[in-house]
């Protein structure tokens, strides 16, 4: 298996979230394969970006993904947060190509 990775760790802790949105530092890190805090660093960046936010709940925090968040130009369109988590659970779109 090579050293790196198709998905940046940005990538996988955002799509992470996505998914299981009341995640601790922990529980993120464990199934993304990084420290708890590289973690935290990385939601610090995603939450500066625009690309998610956070609210307090008791003692935990819940997380919101910014679907519709652009990730910039790719190819010759531009693609939002949704379509790269659709993308990456498998739902096809008929505006991404392969």
């Amino acid at each position: 298996m090579p050293a790196w990775r198709f998905l940046t760790n940005h990538a996988l802790v955002l799509t992470y979230i996505s998914r299981h949105p009341e995640s601790t530092g922990l529980e993120i890190a464990l199934a993304v394969g990084i420290t708890e805090r590289a973690t935290r660093e990385i939601v610090r960046d995603l939450e500066q970006s625009g690309y998610l936010s956070s609210e307090r709940v008791g003692r935990r925090k819940r997380y919101s993904v910014q679907l519709d968040q652009s990730l910039g130009r790719i190819g010759e369109r531009e693609l939002t947060v949704r379509e790269l988590i659709d993308l990456l659970r498998g739902r096809r779109q008929d505006t991404v190509s392969a």
